[in-house]
């Protein structure tokens, strides 16, 4: 009786791990899938430079009419060369 109860937990136990193993991977797939698909959608929609010379740097616009319009927290992170976070 003894081993008959230890054989059917240790069955119980290995199914356990092989159901939640099965699970896991379909929560993975799917997650990687949609992950996959955010990043081509991305991709894909995100332009390509056309100017070979882009170095990757943020230029910042000092045209007359841009200047009258932006925020002195603005001008001070595009004078600091940073990609402005504030309108």
């Amino acid at each position: 009786m003894n081993r008959i109860r230890t054989a059917v937990m240790g069955a119980a136990i290995a199914g356990s791990m092989v159901i939640g193993g099965v699970v896991g991977a379909a929560v993975y797939g799917v997650s990687a899938l949609n992950a996959a698909a955010a990043t081509t959608a991305t991709t894909a929609a995100s332009p390509s430079p056309t100017s070979g010379s882009s170095s990757g740097t943020f230029v910042s616009n000092e045209t007359a009419a841009h200047e009258a319009t932006e925020s002195a927290a603005r001008e001070a992170q595009e004078n600091a060369g940073q990609v402005p976070t504030v309108p």
